[in-house]
């Protein structure tokens, strides 16, 4: 059966300008991290993929080391998009990433310009695209020169190969001395895809909002729930062996149990809202406009419908502000 696209999916979530720019990204993108590679069926990827399309998610995030395996996340994605998704290219925002460990040698990972157009050769190649669009450097790279890395990136919208570029993974002062080289350049410079949530609030206290919104670019948020921490799964305990990413580890510095109380004290607020702690989650990065949009994953249908219920009940009072506050701080 051909698949046709739901009529009604642009009026199932809200969408997003970045800062001022003419880049319109739903409130929710859908990343491939590690839900959808080689480690799930193709049949599965591709009616969450899917449904993802239908509920109004145009933004598809990838990078050339998901999968797990390096690459099947982009092989996976590809797949579908020329079986499924190849007639509504015009309405799709594709991007990708490249800088941690893609291929074996010296010049599988980081941001030199070899290193950046390779991978996203290869990237185009895998998913069957002609450009993406946005292309991010993953991570910041201590031993090459920032001026290579972005003239790198610029390059590579002067070739074609992607409408904007970003970063990942940069500090407030690491993006504003690329952003300075950008400006000079006249380089599409769109934003960072940062580690930010409800318990991980850096972008807010390093100053990369504001330095993001100074160079008219946004910041999408990835692990917008923590890895899960902020759902309803681990209001009574956290497995010792629980995958906390890199980025979040401080979370478990002072145990375990302080964690858990402030979990549920959260839980609360969201139960007083009529919502799930994990949707309360997704609507509190939002309130601020200059978070474009955030990822999530799911590996399975019921997942992404009950996570895009957040929508329902995006305001927040000042006395539900002050209360959530106080339970973070």
């Amino acid at each position: 059966m051909v698949y046709a696209a739901d009529e009604q999916r642009y009026e199932k979530l809200p969408y997003r300008r970045v800062s001022d720019s003419g880049l319109i990204l739903p409130a929710v993108s859908f990343g491939l991290w590690r839900n959808l590679g080689d480690q799930m069926p193709l049949e599965n990827s591709k009616k969450v993929i899917l449904k993802a399309f239908d509920s109004g998610i145009f933004s598809f995030d990838n990078a050339s080391n998901y999968g797990p395996s390096n690459g099947t996340a982009e092989e996976t994605f590809g797949q579908i998009y020329r079986s499924d998704l190849k007639p509504y290219r015009d309405e799709l925002v594709i991007t990708t990433k490249a800088g941690y460990h893609m291929w074996p040698g010296p010049l599988g990972e980081f941001s030199g310009k070899k290193t950046l157009t390779a991978a996203l050769d290869l990237s185009l190649k895998r998913m069957g695209l002609d450009y993406v669009d946005i292309f991010y450097a993953h991570r910041w790279d201590p031993n090459t020169r920032l001026e290579e890395t972005a003239r790198a990136l610029d390059l590579i919208v002067r070739q074609g190969k992607a409408l904007y570029v970003g970063v990942s993974n940069y500090t407030a002062e690491q993006t504003e001395a690329i952003a300075k080289i950008f400006d000079d350049l006249g380089t599409p410079f769109i934003g960072n895809q940062v580690s930010y949530n409800m318990l991980n609030r850096t972008a807010e206290e390093d100053g990369l909002l504001s330095v993001l919104d100074k160079h008219h670019a946004g910041l999408i948020a990835y692990g917008p729930l923590a890895e899960g921490l902020l759902t309803d799964r681990y209001l009574k305990a956290i497995p010792d062996d629980y995958p906390i990413h890199r980025t979040n580890e401080f979370l478990f510095e002072n145990g375990k149990d302080k964690l858990i109380e402030k979990l549920n004290a959260l839980n609360l607020v969201a139960q007083a809202r009529g919502q799930k702690l994990s949707q309360m989650a997704l609507a509190w990065l939002l309130k601020d406009q200059r978070v474009a949009s955030v990822v999530i994953g799911a590996s399975n249908i019921e997942h992404l419908v009950d996570n895009l219920s957040f929508s329902d009940h995006m305001a927040f009072s000042t006395d539900e502000i002050a209360k959530i506050n106080k339970i973070l701080n």
